[in-house]
């Protein structure tokens, strides 16, 4: 039996949202640290998992490896799919949607070099001091059930 995935966020009934498929990478460091794409904007600063949407024709496995190394300038190799959840973004400026997450458990296949993105940097920070920064109440439950799964 497959359950639906988890929803977080806030979804008004009325508004009309537009589903994206977006992937998200889990990778920790030899020391246990968590890899983070900090994002500076017009919002401040704000942390995600490195990750982002699947555009068309691309697999989701070609777009992780694909928004790893334009936001956090690192090429990883995909270990296994770890949780679906969906995110509801009501942000101001910007088309409500919802973004429909795929979080996979990778690796590093590389030196890293530096982010393809400007206005992304690649930090490390430990588990539950990522979870509460992330942005993305989807990014920080991900975060929460990898570090208990691997208590």
């Amino acid at each position: 039996m497959t359950s639906d995935p988890l929803q977080f966020g806030q979804c008004r009934a009325d508004v009309t949202y537009a589903d994206r498929a977006c992937v998200y990478g889990v990778l920790l460091d030899d020391r246990g640290l968590l890899a983070v794409a900090e994002i500076t904007s017009e919002h401040g600063v704000e942390y995600d998992l490195p990750g982002g949407g699947v555009e068309p024709g691309e697999s989701e496995l070609g777009a992780l490896v694909r928004e790893f190394l334009e936001e956090v300038g690192l090429t990883v190799r995909a270990e296994r799919l770890v949780l679906r959840a969906n995110q509801f973004w009501n942000r101001q400026g910007v088309r409500p949607r919802n973004s429909l997450c795929a979080f996979w458990l990778v690796e590093a296949a590389g030196e890293a070099i530096a982010p393809l993105e400007p206005d992304h940097k690649l930090v490390w920070l430990e588990p539950l001091e990522a979870a509460r920064r992330m942005r993305h109440d989807a990014h920080a439950w991900a975060v929460l059930r990898f570090v208990r799964a691997m208590s």
